[in-house]
């Protein structure tokens, strides 16, 4: 009698560290945006959990990886829900220090019936997460399959945890947003997966085609990551690991907010890949992951688990 399948999260639960941002985002929707000088009345204000590394240490632990947070939280009356947000997500936080004399990363969203936002950041607590930190959680990235990086912390920080995994054999994935100039040594990574527009920002260009996009990659690919993934929205995902460029589709949806999107799919990559060892493998079910994030209001509450990507994929 033959052995039952098992699926890629029954065989094994991979270890995911997260070094980043944790913000408290605040959403204020208005009939219109305030001109400078203005005051208007507000209808609602919602506080919701986000910050890039906080969303992606969500979308890695309901994709199935046992993850642990690298952070900083304010001594402010956010930075104790920001930590019971993870928890409730199984999320190890043991990693996340609070700030002293310090508030939480906040961001200040106002949204227009017309759905044109303004946004201001704070990032507070996020911006005193040092290279400190980092050797103080050498243990985590010595064990740790995948380390997920992006660029809402100070970028010497972002780099010393690029070096402590680099040097404990993990694999490392930067998520380069927001937009901004890197470092050199920041692409020493096994993948680097922007959306379009940061692609265009970090090695300019047009990025309108199918052919550009592969052409991007490429450019992308000689500055030093070992793959890139751009990912094209509903047209999929273009793959460049040094040798041949592939466009990986994805599904349609009708998309509903795009917010976190490219979170949901850099988590459930980092958890397919150390399952699986297949980056396109991985690429093809973090699409999925993509879409359906897209297809659903907000950001974390939009993240989906392992087994409703499994359903969209069978």
């Amino acid at each position: 009698m033959s052995s039952p399948v098992t699926s890629p999260h029954e065989r094994s639960k991979p270890k995911i560290a997260v070094l980043g941002s944790i913000n408290m985002d605040l959403v204020i929707r208005c009939d219109r945006l305030p001109k400078p000088g203005e005051t208007v009345a507000a209808r609602s204000m919602t506080e919701v959990p986000g910050g890039k590394g906080a969303n992606q240490a969500v979308a890695a632990a309901r994709c199935g990886g046992a993850v642990q947070m690298i952070g900083r939280v304010g001594d402010d009356g956010f930075g104790q829900k920001l930590l019971n947000n993870l928890l409730q997500e199984s999320i190890d936080c043991s990693a996340v220090l609070t700030a002293q004399g310090c508030e939480s990363g906040l961001a200040i969203v106002s949204v227009e019936n017309s759905g044109e936002n303004a946004i201001i950041v704070i990032p507070g607590a996020n911006a005193r997460l040092s290279a400190e930190d980092i050797h103080r959680s050498e243990s985590i990235l010595a064990d740790c399959d995948v380390l997920m990086v992006q660029l809402e912390t100070p970028q010497p920080t972002v780099l010393a945890g690029i070096q402590a995994a680099k040097r404990a054999g993990a694999k490392v994935i930067l998520d380069p947003a927001p937009a901004a100039t890197l470092a050199e040594a920041l692409f020493d990574v096994d993948l680097i997966c922007p959306n379009e527009s940061e692609a265009t920002a970090i090695v300019g260009g047009r990025l309108e085609t199918i052919d550009d996009a592969a052409e991007i990659a490429k450019r992308l690919h000689a500055k030093g990551p070992a793959a890139v993934a751009i990912t094209l929205g509903a047209r999929g995902t273009m793959l460049y690991d040094g040798q041949t460029a592939e466009l990986i589709k994805s599904i349609k949806v009708d998309a509903v907010d795009t917010t976190a999107a490219g979170d949901a799919f850099a988590g459930a990559v980092a958890v397919r890949w150390a399952q699986t060892g297949s980056l396109r493998q991985a690429i093809q079910w973090a699409n999925l992951a993509g879409a359906l994030a897209a297809s659903r209001a907000g950001a974390q509450p939009s993240l989906p688990t392992h087994q409703q990507i499994d359903s969209l994929s069978s």
